[in-house]
Parts: structure tokens; sequence; C-alpha cells
């Protein structure tokens, strides 16, 4: 007979309390469930408004963006007459809106070079705070003339600062020669800050010239353009590559300068022929991944090239595209957008304007496609000169998905110290214009337009 365990609990009652915690604990999970769907639904409830809102203010945006402004300037009368016996004896050629526009003498040279009744200047801007005004004079916060032409944008994250660095050319303006282009002595990289796109503080001379050297790149004699500063993390290095050359465009080289802070000073390391081969008009692009890359006007001008940086941005690699061959294509300015690479080119024209290009690639590498002319407004020549400017960058808006501002230079050879500066939104958004340049379809990459305004601004909550 065996004896029972008086200590041992009924199996009916474990049973019980089991099946007890069991439903308390089927409830409890039933109700978190509830409150995270509920959270959710309001989450996502959150998320629709805030889209919807979004989209809203995206569109009040294009649409104000959109809005064409048209420019109708008339050609003034000759001034003077011809005898008649000239007349007859050569035919005068019809005067061109470029013929005004690099003529210094032209009565329409206030048209292209406005006084300084309409500077954008931060410290008596009025009702005119925020708003960009190409081809202005535009001021620092010191109320001197803003000298960074030919430049590019980096935006610094560990200051969240933008930098505007570009050519100092607060100097004479002369010819080296009889036949040679307009020039002023290099004096060095100008470097301003700011934090919202429009008031930009004087950082000074991040990279300034070497007056007595004579054999040193930066010799004031020689040619310095187009610098552009972008940071690497591996080494903590801000990195500038610019264009050198001598007075006679024979050097065609790139140069590396370094520097542990955003405002220099910057320390010049070296020049060389990337790849082996000429480099004129250049730029660099940064991509998502921290590869970057140098994209060069080379062989004449009549072709680009392009390939990355080594990991320290301090050079080449002997990874090397041609592309736009034949094309004779210089001031290249990238751009990506939505896994599309975009690349913004002018003609050759020197320092007369022309027509700018808009193409597109899915790799970097190429293949490259040519998308057209993305001027919109002002009048036929205005989009044929590229609003008689030059692209330089394209900077990206961060908050404002495709939509882009697009930097140029007015060129002004008589007296480039005065050159100015053309601000313009740049959207990338809906179906492209042109088909592919060898095929009969369309590209799958959205258009790009550049429009035209006399003043513009951006919208209030991006600067917030």
């Amino acid at each position: 007979m065996r004896s029972r365990n008086k200590y041992r609990k009924p199996a009916a009652l474990g049973c019980i309390v089991w099946s007890r915690l069991s439903m308390s604990s089927v409830v409890c999970c039933l109700m978190l469930c509830l409150v995270m769907l509920q959270l959710y639904s309001i989450v996502r409830q959150k998320d629709k408004i805030g889209g919807i809102r979004l989209y809203t203010r995206h569109r009040i945006l294009l649409q104000e963006l959109e809005a064409v402004e048209e420019e109708s300037i008339q050609i003034p009368p000759p001034r003077g007459r011809r005898s008649p016996r000239a007349a007859k004896r050569r035919p005068k050629r019809p005067t061109t809106l470029i013929d005004e526009f690099l003529n210094e003498n032209s009565q329409l040279r206030n048209v292209f070079f406005p006084d300084e009744k309409t500077a954008i200047d931060p410290k008596g801007a009025g009702n005119d705070t925020y708003y960009y005004k190409p081809a202005s004079i535009w001021l620092d916060t010191e109320g001197n003339p803003i000298q960074a032409h030919g430049g590019g944008v980096l935006y610094d994250d560990r200051s969240d600062t933008y930098y505007w660095y570009g050519e100092y050319k607060d100097g004479p303006t002369y010819h080296s020669h009889k036949d040679g282009l307009a020039r002023v002595d290099i004096i060095g990289v100008g470097c301003y800050s700011s934090q919202d796109l429009w008031t930009w503080k004087n950082e000074g001379l991040v990279l300034a010239a070497e007056e007595k050297d004579e054999t040193h790149d930066l010799h004031k004699s020689n040619v310095l353009e187009r610098p552009k500063v972008i940071y690497n993390e591996r080494t903590g290095k801000y990195v500038m590559w610019m264009h050198i050359d001598d007075a006679n465009y024979t050097k065609a080289a790139v140069g590396i300068a370094i520097s542990d802070y955003p405002t220099g000073p910057f320390d010049y390391l070296y020049s060389k022929r990337p790849h082996g081969f000429e480099s004129r008009d250049m730029t660099i692009f940064k991509d998502d991944n921290g590869v970057a890359y140098a994209i060069y006007s080379s062989e004449d001008n009549s072709e680009l090239h392009i390939g990355p940086l080594t990991n320290d941005y301090l050079d080449v690699t002997n990874e090397m595209r041609r592309i736009m061959i034949g094309q004779h294509r210089e001031a290249p300015a990238l751009f990506k957008h939505d896994r599309t690479y975009y690349m913004v080119t002018s003609g050759c024209t020197g320092w007369a304007p022309n027509e700018v290009l808009i193409h597109a690639a899915e790799s970097i590498m190429g293949p490259w496609e040519t998308m057209g002319n993305p001027c919109i407004g002002g009048n036929k020549m205005f989009r044929l000169t590229t609003f008689f400017s030059q692209g330089t960058f394209v900077i990206p808006l961060p908050g404002l998905p495709g939509f882009f501002i697009f930097m140029a230079d007015r060129w002004n050879p008589p007296d480039l110290r005065d050159s100015r500066y053309v601000w313009l939104p740049l959207v990338v958004g809906g179906a492209a214009d042109m088909p592919f340049e060898y095929s009969f379809g369309f590209p799958p990459w959205s258009r790009v337009s550049i429009y035209w305004h006399r003043k513009w601004k951006l919208p209030d909550e991006w600067r917030g």
C-alpha cells in the first residue's frame, strides 16, 4: 500500500492556478497589443498629416518657382552715325545682346551689372531679407562685396555651417599679352561662412598667393581657378582641389591643399596632371559612400575625364573614364538625386556666356546621356547664355527633396573683380524632355529645370 505525501499539493489546484495565470498573461498581451496598435495608428496619422503638409508645402514652393519670369530687353540704337561710304563698304552686323553684354561701354551695362542700389546687403535688406537677386552686388556681413568666384559650398556638419570657397579676385584686370584672356593676379582662395546660405561672414584668405618665389604654383603671375573643398572622415582633413595653370594655360594641372579646419589655413601640397592628362576646368564630388571623384576638362577641352580619388583624397587612382568625347564641355558641376547622377556643363567660349547642358547617368563612371538645356524663363537669349552666366556648383538643400541651388558666375571681363553671382532654384522632377542621344527611348530619370527669377528666396521654415 502506497503512502501519500501529505506535503504534496493537489494536481487540480496547480492546474487552476496555472490556468488563471495563463488567462492573465493573455489578457495583458491583448491589452498591450491594443495599446501598440493605437500608438501605431496615432503615429501613422501624424506621419500622414506631416506627409500631406510636406507635399503641400513643396507644391506651393514649386508653383512659386515655376512662375516663369520673362525678360524683354531692347537693344538701343547705335551711338553716332556711320558714313554712307562706310556702310556701303562693309555692312554692319546686327548687334546682339551678347555684344552688348561684352561691351563695357554699352548703354545696357546697368541691366547686366546692376549698381549698388539693388545690392544684397545683410545689414540693411529690410523687406528684401533672405532674397537672392541674381547678378546684383552681394555684400558680406562687413559690407564688402563677396569675393568667391568659380567656387563651391561645403556643408560642415561638425559646426552646422556652410562654407563658400572661391577665387578672390579683388585686384586689377589686365591682359598678360595681346591675345591673352583678361586676368587678375592670384590673390588666393577666399572663404565665407553662413548658416542660412544668404548671410555670409568673411573668414579671410584660407590659401594665399606666393609673392616672391616665381617657380611656385601659387605665384601671383600664375592661374588658380575653381577651388572646391570636401571633408575626409578617415583622416579628419579638409581637402581642397583647384585648377592650377600658368598665364598661357599650358600647365593644365590640378593643385591639392589640406587643412585641419574649414577656415584654414590650407597647406599647399603639390600639382599634377591627373592620369597624365591635361586638366583645366575641374570639380570634385563626394558620393554618399564617402568615395570622392575628380572631374576635369581635358584634351584641349574636347572631352571630360572622371575617376575616383584615393582614400585620403590627395590623389587620383588609376581608374579613369573619358566622357562627352568631342563635345567641348567645361565647368562641370555634379549633384545626385534619387540614385541618379546629374552634371551641369557649359560650352568653351572663354569669358563669354554660352548654353548650359544637363547630363545624367545611373553610374557616376558613365555612360552619361545629354538631357538638354534646363533653363526656363528670361527670354531666348537668356536661356542660350545660361542667364549670361557660367555654372560652378550645385548646392543640395536638406529637407527639400528635389530642390537645389544652381551657383553660377556672371563674368565681367573688363573688371573681373566686379563679376557677379547668379544663384537660381534648380528643381528635379517630372519626365525628361529629350530622348536618349543614340536611341528612340526616353530616359528613366527626371527632368531638371533651372528657373530665372529677378529675386527669390528659400522657404522660411527651411532656415528655421
